[in-house]
């Protein structure tokens, strides 16, 4: 650890977002406890990759957090420990409001009787639910449309309460569609059942599914399929280690949307995927899915005027090459 530079703890760390993140950390001298129940981690990435100290357990295990926080320096928390599924959250909904409103409770409560008031929440644009105007400011109106963006938004209203109360102070970020992986090939997007575009198209170029499905080609778009804005894992990572160092050097509560503010539809997706791998991959098109918005594109303005953020991949092209690589080794 270097001088000066506080412990962490990162939960969550053993998934996508949160190992990334642990990696930024890392790279910018911080020392790094992961706490992960390895529901959807990878106990490798943390011991053998990041090589930093991993606590197995739950966040809404209070025994388990009191010890953590009484032997250990922790500065300030970020939180990753959230389920993502989106059907999921609408099949079994209850699974998501136990493990994200009330796991992230415990959390803030332990935080709290060890006097750690410094947070760093992921949260995200689906607490936006179906956009009013896009870009989407950080001031759009919150109205989820599925119990995943309802548990984060009401994550966010409780870390409000928590300022107001108890001098809580937290930096709740709202991101779009994280992708890509770590440049140096260390680390990338591993899930399991996997959901997101980019690598079921790369898993589709591997021949570990026979095609990828695109889910409505008539939207209201120029090719027909929906927009997303795709943000690199990377610069999401950087964007939370500035928002860690905002809070630590005194900062106030404030959310910020992290996207790169301008959008690639599904289509350009696999065209752009045809052309890093130079794979032919078969597409299915299939039905619109209930409550797809076609466009989601966010303002990021807020970031890099606060946090003096910016996206140093921005091209969708330089995100899949990137996945690309990782999965090619991951798979081989």
């Amino acid at each position: 650890m270097s001088p000066g530079k506080p412990t962490i703890l990162v939960t969550g760390g053993a998934g996508y977002i949160g190992s990334h993140t642990v990696l930024a950390l890392k790279q910018a001298g911080f020392d790094v406890i992961v706490l992960d129940n390895l529901v959807y981690g990878h106990r490798d990435l943390v011991e053998k990759v990041l090589q930093v100290e991993l606590v197995v357990g739950d966040t809404g295990d209070r025994t388990l957090l009191d010890d953590l926080f009484k032997t250990r320096d922790i500065a300030a928390v970020m939180h990753f420990s959230a389920y993502a599924y989106v059907g999921e959250s609408v099949t079994n909904p209850a699974k998501y409001y136990r493990n994200n409103v009330l796991g992230t409770l415990t959390l803030l409560e332990a935080m709290l009787a060890a006097s750690v008031k410094k947070f760093v929440f992921s949260s995200t644009c689906a607490t936006y639910g179906m956009p009013e105007i896009v870009p989407i400011p950080e001031d759009h109106p919150q109205n989820p449309i599925n119990p995943y963006g309802a548990s984060k938004l009401m994550v966010e209203r409780i870390l409000s309460d928590f300022h107001a109360a108890y001098d809580f102070k937290s930096v709740p970020f709202r991101y779009f569609n994280a992708a890509g992986a770590a440049p140096n090939g260390l680390l990338g997007e591993d899930h399991n059942p996997e959901t997101h575009l980019i690598p079921l198209v790369l898993l589709t170029a591997l021949g570990k599914r026979e095609s990828i499905s695109v889910f409505g080609a008539d939207y209201p778009t120029p090719d027909g399929t929906c927009i997303r804005d795709y943000i690199h894992v990377s610069d999401l990572a950087d964007a939370h280690v500035l928002g860690l160092e905002y809070l630590l050097k005194g900062g106030d509560s404030e959310v910020f949307n992290l996207g790169n503010g301008n959008g690639f539809s599904v289509k350009e997706v696999i065209e752009t995927a045809k052309l890093v791998t130079a794979k032919d991959i078969k597409v299915v098109e299939c039905d619109r899915r209930p409550g797809d918005p076609p466009v989601l594109i966010g303002s990021s303005d807020k970031a890099r005027k606060i946090l003096s953020w910016y996206p140093q991949y921005s091209s969708v092209k330089e995100i899949i090459a990137h996945a690309w690589q990782w999965h090619q080794s991951r798979h081989q």
